[in-house]
């Protein structure tokens, strides 16, 4: 366990982030009375995030390679702006252990783990080692890197087939490969050692079993420096697309009390094993048996916890400023608990058809929806462009109601309100998951894109669920005429509104 960390005052926070994490961020910092500090590059002086911030420092080209990838210029605009602290948001800088220290080295409080936490859990073969110490249940599979193909093979047959190979320093579905027939081990090996070396830098792969009809829960953990910690219940996340999150939800409609309560202790025994410090997130599998094993740890903050936050009421970047300033853990297990269910999409410029490619362009519209339980991460307005040099996420849509079926029922609602021109986005994606019945009957895995979509059958659905919506304008037209011939002829009604109970639920 790391010694506590001193009571350390802090006024301003730099965002070392871009788009909406960075205004949800500054958000927050200002709820808190304290200034925040900006980094933009070239092409991202006018968003929203500049404007919104009470500082903003230029760190160089769009490429992120030449900017928000960069730490000496982050620390160098940390020093310009007399930033205390600097948080990452995810993504960039954020799971970086250098950072981490170089930020610590210069007497700004990092607003996250230690570097030695963030090192150890960023490695997913160190990873394993440290949480097996625990007695945290891993899936089966070799004990380290796999180096020799021979030995792999008979590793393989042991396991049994399929296998999953896995890069130890990979992330988002690169250098991973499933194997399902021994004569293709070899060469899928090499294949993700390739692939992670060009990706990471690192081509050290290791082997597991693959779970069938895996469900993928995380469990949400804080923790302070004084030996406290907590964990916030799960989100379910295994409406995935090439490996990443595309809908996320809390509580999962998998888990019992009792499996919560066994998968909220193994991710505080995970947090305790690199001797963790602030918000992290605890990745694990749940095979069709309701058996759990450890994945990854996340050592940030998640896209997806909105909708913790929204379980919970608990804002957990309020959390990670207080536990970086040194303070003790406010709140306390016993007195958490669910309140309601959340569900968040996450609003992509990507065309779904073409298997969810990319779209760029300038956002001739954009309309976010309002009303009850809804909440939206936004990180553009109209007018704005979705370039080539980011992630091409636009908001996070995210709904809240007394139960699942009432946050399903409202994040539809909110779908179909959402208006965006300019750019293609996985809005029809997302109410196609929220109609199908394997995703209402909470019996789905992370194989629910390639078991139950494809461009045909999603094009299907879209003409039909557009046809009906063709229908129900027609009919308010008619109506609408009808009320204003009433209106001419004398006869004054009162409109009759039929969406408003949808407002007002």
């Amino acid at each position: 366990m790391s010694s506590p960390t001193p009571t350390r005052t802090i006024t301003k926070v730099l965002i070392a982030n871009r788009g909406e994490i960075a205004l949800r961020i500054m958000r927050t910092v200002r709820a808190m009375g304290l200034q925040s500090v900006a980094v933009y590059s070239d092409v991202d002086a006018n968003m929203p995030f500049a404007r919104y911030a009470d500082e903003a420092v230029h760190i160089g080209p769009a490429t992120a390679s030449e900017s928000y990838l960069v730490p000496e210029r982050i620390l160098e605009a940390a020093r310009t702006a007399g930033a205390d602290a600097i948080h990452p948001g995810y993504g960039f800088l954020s799971e970086n252990a250098e950072f981490a220290a170089a930020v610590e080295s210069a007497g700004i409080a990092f607003i996250g783990p230690t570097p030695d936490s963030i090192s150890t859990m960023g490695d997913k073969l160190s990873a394993k080692a440290a949480v097996a110490a625990q007695n945290v249940p891993l899936v089966p599979g070799s004990d380290g890197e796999v180096t020799d193909l021979d030995a792999a093979e008979r590793l393989a047959a042991e396991i049994g087939f399929p296998v999953m190979v896995k890069a130890s320093a990979g992330g988002g579905g690169k250098g991973m490969r499933v194997v399902h027939d021994p004569a293709q081990l070899r060469e899928e090996t090499e294949r993700a050692m390739s692939e992670a070396t060009s990706a990471f830098g690192n081509g050290a792969v290791f082997l597991e079993r693959f779970v069938t009809e895996p469900r993928h829960i995380e469990i949400q953990v804080l923790c302070d420096a004084h030996g406290n910690g907590v964990h916030l219940f799960e989100r379910e996340c295994s409406i995935q697309r090439r490996h990443q999150k595309v809908v996320e939800e809390a509580p999962s409609a998998l888990l019992d009390a009792d499996l919560r309560q066994q998968m909220g202790q193994c991710a505080l025994d995970c947090a305790a094993a690199c001797g963790y410090i602030g918000a992290g997130t605890v990745e694990f599998l749940v095979d069709a048996q309701r058996h759990f094993y450890f994945l990854e740890m996340n050592t940030r903050l998640q896209v997806e916890h909105p909708v913790t936050e929204m379980i919970t009421g608990v804002d957990l970047v309020e959390e990670q400023i207080r536990i970086a300033r040194g303070e003790k853990l406010r709140l306390q297990q016993e007195n958490l608990h669910i309140q309601g269910h959340a569900i968040e999409l996450r609003v992509y410029a990507e065309d779904v058809p073409s298997g969810f490619l990319p779209s760029t362009g300038t956002l001739s519209t954009h309309i976010a929806p309002e009303g009850p339980g809804i909440r939206v991460d936004a990180g553009v307005e109209r007018g704005d462009d979705i370039s080539i040099y980011y992630d091409p996420m636009i908001s996070k849509l995210c709904a809240h109601g007394m139960d699942r079926n009432q946050a399903i029922e409202r994040l539809r609602r909110a779908i179909d309100e959402y208006t965006i021109q300019g750019v293609e986005t996985t809005l029809d994606f997302g109410r196609f998951v929220l109609d199908h019945p394997a995703f209402i009957s909470g019996a789905f895995d992370t194989g629910f894109v390639s078991a139950h979509f494809d461009t045909a059958r999603f094009n299907a659905y879209n003409n039909s669920r557009k046809t009906q919506v063709d229908w129900a304008a027609v009919s308010a037209a008619l109506a609408q005429v009808t009320q204003d011939g009433q209106s001419q002829s004398g006869t004054v009604q009162k409109p009759s509104a039929p969406w408003r109970g949808r407002f007002d639920d």
